[in-house]
């Protein structure tokens, strides 16, 4: 009886996660995206709830966003944040389960 070969990922879903990773590899922008699940924050929120300055803050919701993991919305002068990846979510939810 011949071994059953294993089946493998869809090559555009095993791209898409490898992206997910890359994006949220670093602790600042995976805290960035904790916070981010439950509600939008602001850049001064995300900011002042991470104890990191302004530029870092900023740097890192620019680099998400640029890669699909957050969306952003402006009302009046404030720039509100939220995850756009629901994937996103689920990592997280993984990496709490380990």
């Amino acid at each position: 009886m011949g071994k059953a070969k294993p089946v493998l990922l869809d090559w555009e879903k095993v791209q898409r996660a490898a992206d997910i990773l890359k994006s949220v590899a670093h602790p600042t922008r995976l805290r960035i995206a904790e916070l981010l699940q439950t509600r939008e924050m602001t850049v001064g929120e995300i900011q002042e709830s991470l104890g990191i300055s302004q530029s870092m803050t900023s740097q890192q919701l620019s680099l998400m966003k640029g890669r699909g993991i957050l969306k952003s919305r402006k009302v009046g002068k404030s720039v509100y944040y939220g995850v756009d990846s629901p994937e996103v979510i689920q990592v997280l939810h993984c990496l709490k389960k380990c």
